[in-house]
């Protein structure tokens, strides 16, 4: 712990050094800081670094970026990113919303955004993701799937927002099929639930002894060990926020799609052009902010019937026809 801290208090001393690539001294540009996992996560933290490359990409310009390794990083990152004059700066994950909104007062002339939870402050864009619609497409075609009849659901940390994946997996399983089983654990209710691989595995053997053919992960990089236990098990798994069909080729149904890239790449391009926006932007299927991840690693997977039945649903809660219930606006379930 004493090596960690030091390390944090030099890179923070050395102002851009350890934070990504360093700024134009008359004009610094856009940070991310990433929740626990790191930005290598193959799941939530990842997508926000692609987001950023894009942008680094077509821009031709650089960011600067940070990885937490504890809870009390997240305030000593966004000040120090706030007092160089980074602009904007974003964080991921619904844990950052309290000392964001600290932060944001402090530097009120500083842009600001927050992925999966909202500030209300003029100086912060908040990027929600309709998770529920993203997974009810999910528990659509794994019941549409599943040879057992039983189907699974292991979520990270126990709070609204990952109820809110498992609900609309749920809902969209007995969409496709009222009969289901959907066998539902979650990792834990600390944040090391988002970064235990070994407990996810064991959780998805659990689910599979009791007759479960598919299992979905949302649980950042414990779900790793989602996938990796159900691809041994000769399984199948489902991903999530990155497209996670290629980590074990045949053996992963679909990924659900969270574009938090397009979050990133959205707000480091306002940033860059002066066209910042601050308010709550909620971004589901009609706005393409989540789907489903089809490629040639799950192709074999998906016939066409099924595929097409999942165009037919995605068309109709895109047209208001389907309407998923959000678990997150009251804490309720309305089908298990």
């Amino acid at each position: 712990m004493k090596s960690t801290l030091l390390g944090l208090a030099a890179l923070l001393a050395a102002g851009t050094a350890g934070f990504g690539a360093a700024q134009a001294a008359d004009k610094p540009g856009p940070a991310v800081i990433y929740d626990l996992g790191g930005k290598f996560d193959k799941s939530f933290n990842e997508g926000a670094y692609n987001g950023a490359e894009r942008w680094k990409k077509e821009s031709g310009k650089t960011y600067r970026d940070f990885e937490i390794t504890n809870a009390s990083q997240r305030e000593q990152a966004l000040r120090r990113f706030a007092k160089d004059g980074n602009d904007p700066i974003i964080v991921m994950g619904f844990a950052y919303e309290d000392v964001l909104a600290k932060v944001a007062k402090a530097y009120p002339k500083v842009h600001f955004g927050i992925v999966d939870s909202v500030v209300d402050l003029p100086n912060v864009a908040s990027y929600v993701y309709r998770a529920d619609e993203g997974s009810y497409l999910a528990g659509y075609l794994a019941a549409k799937t599943t040879k057992t009849g039983t189907i699974g659901f292991i979520g990270g940390m126990d709070v609204p927002l990952i109820r809110n994946f498992g609900c609309g997996y749920v809902q969209g399983a007995k969409a496709a099929n009222p009969q289901i089983k959907v066998i539902q654990n979650m990792t834990g209710t600390t944040p090391a639930a988002w970064n235990d691989p070994g407990r996810g595995a064991e959780l998805t053997k659990a689910q599979i002894s009791q007759g479960a053919d598919i299992v979905y992960a949302a649980a950042g990089q414990t779900g790793l060990g989602v996938l990796q236990a159900a691809a041994d098990g000769d399984k199948l798994g489902i991903g999530v926020d990155s497209n996670q069909n290629g980590l074990h080729p045949g053996k992963v149904l679909t990924s659900v799609l969270k574009r938090v890239d397009e979050a990133i790449y959205q707000g480091f391009k306002d940033g860059e052009e002066g066209k910042f926006k601050a308010g709550t932007h909620v971004l589901g299927i009609k706005d393409s902010g989540v789907a489903l991840a089809m490629d040639d690693n799950n192709k074999p997977l998906v016939t066409d019937a099924n595929k097409a039945a999942i165009e037919a649903v995605t068309k109709d809660i895109a047209d208001g026809k389907v309407v998923v219930h959000n678990y997150e606006k009251d804490n309720v379930c309305p089908v298990n």
